[in-house]
């Protein structure tokens, strides 16, 4: 009997201790049976899909995290204007990650081209390349996964990407190269794609704050978003992590930055501006400076999620928010590389039951603002990071009567309300959910 209840006591210390995992509990698990939805080209309302968003179950051994998707976001996708690919495909992937990751001693990995990790939302992460590399006897970019000069899918691809900062790859499958928050939250907007689409990332990038775990790396690793403390400590204030790779000053393209002599790309032109391929860039240490990162782009740090500390990956933006080589990880793996995408999982495992009461706790801290505010056209209520949780978000006039409603649905941190339409007046606006009931005084004019 004694061991019996030895053995049952192990069993529930392991998922106890284990189920306090950041690695675990940071997935956006859909608890609400959201769906995907999309845009099309030319129709700015959304269409709705049948296949479930965001991360439909986690599981986990002593050694493993298992996070199952269709890699389907809770927020609207596309239009895709520069790619063949008009709509998403769902994926049925199960990504397996290490849940005790370790230091790579060895030779380092290269990230390469193609998947290197996922976001807590099940949407894949690539690295900055394309697979396409220039090829001197056509001087053009061509499908060349390991050339001289390999192209950054950031810069090329920039016309395929849509409002959160995505595209569908050959296969259909979803993926951000980069930081995913939607352009038009940037300070500075690159695209007009938002014009038309009004959409939404996994997160709002918030100055003021440690900015949340958006992933994981395939070593296993956590990747945060942009902003961190100062010092790795976990002191000095919020700053932005910033990139230790810069642009090279050159006009030509014929070594790399560490002197070695190189087939010759293509001289910098505005066909081929500097920054289009990832050789335009040298790594510069910076020793006294905490907030640069690594040639990882990561740092070993205290986090609100690791408080003794742990090493961190970053997705890394300039100072007007635009995405910033080498943007997640990379160019080379921190870590041992073990995870990636399998096809069964082959062990015995736990799963992870988020509990309710937690999530509602974890509703009440967050901030909601709402703006423009006087209005015209749009009201948009934006969350400092995504809702675990649906929201109902109601409008009413001086009356109290309801005249627009919306859901403010789990894995989406914005939504919008079309005021071109009412009338110039006072309004409530009343945000609930359970336990939650936030009004806000909103004026039209």
């Amino acid at each position: 009997m004694k061991k019996h209840l030895l053995l049952l006591f192990s069993c529930f210390a392991f998922s106890m201790i284990h189920a306090q995992s950041p690695t675990i509990y940071s997935w956006l698990i859909n608890t609400t049976g959201i769906t995907g939805q999309h845009y099309l080209a030319g129709n700015s309302t959304p269409i709705a899909d049948t296949t479930l968003a965001n991360i439909s179950s986690v599981e986990y051994s002593s050694n493993w995290v298992y996070a199952i998707t269709q890699g389907i976001p809770a927020y609207v996708t596309g239009p895709f204007t520069a790619n063949p690919n008009s709509v998403i495909t769902p994926t049925n992937t199960i990504y397996q990650i290490p849940l005790n990751p370790v230091k790579n001693n060895g030779p380092l990995t290269n990230t390469g081209a193609g998947n290197i990790g996922v976001f807590i939302n099940g949407v894949g992460l690539f690295s900055y390349g394309d697979g396409f590399s220039y090829n001197p006897a056509t001087n053009a970019d061509g499908p060349i996964p390991n050339g001289v000069w390999r192209r950054d899918a950031v810069k090329a691809e920039m016309n395929g990407f849509d409002c959160s900062k995505a595209h569908p790859a050959a296969q259909g499958n979803y993926h951000h190269h980069q930081n995913p928050s939607a352009f038009n939250l940037d300070l500075v907007v690159l695209s007009s794609i938002c014009n038309l689409y009004t959409s939404d990332g996994l997160y709002v990038i918030n100055p003021n704050e440690h900015s949340p775990i958006v992933g994981f790396s395939y070593d296993g690793f956590p990747i945060y978003g942009a902003y961190g403390y100062a010092d790795t400590l976990g002191g000095g204030g919020i700053v932005r992590m910033k990139s230790s790779y810069s642009l090279r000053n050159i006009t030509v393209r014929t070594h790399y930055a560490d002197g070695t002599d190189v087939v010759d790309g293509p001289p910098i032109s505005t066909a081929f501006p500097l920054g289009w391929y990832r050789e335009d860039y040298e790594y510069i240490d910076h020793p006294t400076d905490m907030s640069y990162l690594d040639e990882h782009n990561g740092r070993f740090c205290v986090t609100p999620e690791y408080p003794n500390g742990i090493y961190c990956y970053f997705t890394t933006v300039d100072e007007n928010h635009n995405s910033y080589y080498p943007y997640s990880i990379g160019p080379t793996y921190y870590g041992v590389k073990s995870g990636g995408k399998v096809t069964a999982i082959n062990e015995a495992t736990e799963t992870y039951n988020p509990q309710m009461g937690m999530l509602l706790e974890q509703m009440k801290t967050i901030e909601i603002k709402v703006y423009p505010n006087p209005s015209q056209d749009v009201i948009a209520i934006q969350s400092e990071e995504v809702l675990k949780l649906d929201m109902q978000a109601e409008l009413m006039n001086a009356e109290g009567k309801v005249v627009q409603s919306k859901s403010f649905s789990q894995g989406t941190s914005i939504c919008f309300f079309d005021t071109s339409i009412l009338y110039s007046g006072i309004y409530t606006l009343r945000i609930y959910n359970a336990v939650e009931n936030r009004i806000f005084k909103v004026v039209l004019q």
